[in-house]
């Protein structure tokens, strides 16, 4: 019987192990080898690569997946069909797929496909291609797949395609058969329906074939700068004859999850000098009405990598290129593609948002399908909080837009939670709410919550833990933690997990032998910690912290000049707090956070003694 029951402990333990995911962090690593022969009379291209995939995971796998998101383009595919049936198309789809011909859509066939040197069989279906292994992949080994493939570039219009509204002849962006992601959740081989995507680390060796009149920008470091020129190559450097009227650029990228170029025939090349020796390139259309603003755009850029480097983590790589082409703002690995014809302001906008995706998607590789609020929602956060130093702002909360937008989806009734899968939100503008606006203010609030010195110094806490790694929303909070002694598990689930909101009140006001009794109220669900500022009819003022029970601590003061009294802890179940102002002092007026950090929907109740706000006020 000892034995038996020693066993079943045994037993007990292992599995309860696995149920938990009680597993070190682990990720997968995918080299690649590519040769490219692009035909830009026919705009199609052929394909020779060599992955290998070396399996970090505990498990053994018995197949893989591959994204070919090129197959998008197509009349019927998903990306169109959703496109036409979603309430709020983006009218850079809408019903264009559907009206491609045979000659403008995108395609990538796969010709031959084997796993060290034998054929295997897979299935295309749509975006995804589905492949069953010969081998398995044992845990901690690697194994070699070969592919030869042929495609079309589709016509630009989604991120990816050729010659986009403002000319650019190609933007290769998501161009290449690319190993799907596997990780402690399993495969994410998300077909291609409109949004972001995910990718393994790992290093890339790629040379494209092209006509000699067409200039590259993008990904990686040229390798051949002496043969092609094209500003590449040192002042007076002579280049090498094109071979049968091509250049072949190769270039090589370490450590990145994606590789993106764009090519032109009428790119300027300029190279521009960046913080810690960096070089930026700017590749952009010679057209007169906008080489003024990307010569300016220039210094701007280079200050907002300075911007991010301190506030985040020093840039890792040697360079950095900024690129017209595309369809909007699109960031990639060590580049961003950029329309172009833009105001000034816009023009350093997009850049300093794209680049701060450097950051917070290319070295922090969140999974964009499920967490898009940290990708999208951090990077608003630092690029509005970088524009604001940048261009001399002066805005004492440079994310007022991110707070209007998720205050609007809140009382919308269309909210839905931050956990939802990016392509599963009713509607567009639901999705770019939560991701951008929800997921700033997220960033905005914890501040609020801890203390704007915390949370600067949990951003560069978790660069150090997790850059070039693919954390999660566990990850971060548990980052933040540390760093602020708070607990916080309770915000990440109340604010993204839920669709809870704040709406905290001033109930009622009395004065009881001369002392000023006040009453709170907790309307909504959300609980957070209460700053109240309260002036007095002398001039002077204080304000009153409340902590949150639940956080098992308490900020500093933000405001050491203003008068800083921390009250007893409210639990958040006890629906309304008394505090009592003692009677040697007649207060004037009282609000709830007059900083507007915290998300409240109802702003209208947070005031006392104080004329209510007109709309431009709001504003």
């Amino acid at each position: 019987m000892k034995n038996i029951v020693k066993s079943f402990l045994t037993l007990f333990i292992t599995l309860s192990a696995f149920a938990q995911n009680n597993t070190s962090y682990w990720q997968q690593k995918v080299d690649y080898k590519m040769e490219i022969d692009m035909d830009v009379e026919t705009w199609q291209y052929t394909g020779k690569q060599e992955l290998v995939y070396t399996n970090n995971s505990p498990e053994t796998l018995e197949r893989v997946f591959y994204h070919l998101y090129f197959n998008a383009f197509q009349p019927g595919s998903e990306m169109d069909v959703r496109s036409r049936t979603i309430e709020d198309a983006d009218g850079r789809v809408a019903d264009r797929i559907s009206k491609l011909a045979t000659n403008e859509i995108g395609f990538i066939k796969p010709m031959v496909l084997k796993q060290d040197g034998k054929p295997l069989d897979y299935e295309v279906v749509g975006t995804v291609m589905e492949v069953k292994l010969n081998t398995p992949i044992a845990s901690g080994t690697s194994s070699t797949f070969s592919m030869e493939w042929l495609a079309q570039v589709p016509v630009q219009i989604r991120r990816s395609g050729r010659n986009n509204a403002e000319g650019v002849a190609l933007s290769m962006t998501q161009w290449y058969p690319k190993m799907a992601e596997y990780d402690f959740q399993g495969w994410h081989a998300d077909p291609y329906i409109g949004r972001e995507f995910h990718g393994v680390w790992g290093d890339f060796d790629v040379k494209i074939s092209i006509d000699e009149a067409y200039t590259i920008g993008g990904t990686g470091y040229l390798q051949n700068p002496a043969e092609i020129g094209k500003g590449y190559a040192p002042p007076g450097q002579k280049t090498m004859k094109p071979v049968n009227g091509k250049y072949t650029w190769h270039f090589k990228a370490p450590k990145v999850h994606d590789f993106t170029w764009a090519a032109d025939t009428n790119y300027i090349h300029d190279t521009y000098e960046g913080p810690n020796g960096v070089t930026l390139h700017f590749l952009y259309k010679d057209d007169p009405e906008i080489k003024e603003n990307w010569k300016n755009l220039q210094p701007k850029t280079a200050a907002l990598m300075e911007y991010f480097n301190e506030k985040i983590g020093p840039y890792p790589y040697e360079q950095y290129s900024v690129i017209q082409g595309g369809d909007g703002g699109m960031e990639y690995a060590m580049c961003t593609l950029i329309t172009g014809k833009r105001k000034f302001g816009s023009l350093v906008g997009v850049t300093s948002h794209e680049l701060a995706h450097t950051w917070f998607q290319f070295l922090m590789a969140t999974n964009e399908a499920k967490h898009e609020w940290m990708d999208e929602g951090f990077t608003s956060y630092i690029s509005n909080e970088a524009m604001n130093v940048v261009m001399d702002e002066k805005n004492p909360n440079p994310h007022t837009g991110s707070y209007r937008g998720y205050q609007f989806m809140a009382l919308s009734g269309n909210e839905q939670p931050a956990t939802t899968h990016a392509d599963r939100y009713a509607s567009n503008r639901m999705y770019g709410i939560t991701a951008y606006s929800k997921g700033a203010v997220f960033l905005a609030q914890l501040g609020y919550i801890i203390g704007k010195d915390n949370l600067d110094k949990t951003l560069n806490r978790y660069y150090e833990d997790w850059a070039f790694k693919h954390p999660t929303p566990n990850d971060f909070i548990r980052v933040a933690e540390k760093v602020s002694g708070f607990e916080l598990d309770w915000y990440l689930t109340d604010f993204m997990q839920t669709t809870n909101t704040i709406d905290y009140g001033i109930k009622d006001v009395q004065t009881n032998k001369g002392a000023t009794v006040v009453t709170l109220e907790r309307i909504g669900l959300m609980p957070m910690p209460i700053d109240l500022y309260v002036t007095y009819v002398d001039g002077t003022e204080e304000i009153f912290h409340i902590p949150l029970q639940m956080t098992r601590s308490e900020k500093a003061n933000p405001y050491p000049k203003m008068k800083w009294t921390v009250l007893k802890d409210w639990a958040w179940a006890y629906p309304t707090y008394e505090l009592s102002i003692p009677s040697d002092k007649k207060v004037k007026t009282m609000v709830i956070d007059a900083t507007n950090l915290m998300a409240d929907i109802n702003p209208e109740n947070n005031t006392y003694g104080m004329e209510k706000m007109d709309d431009k006020e709001k504003k």
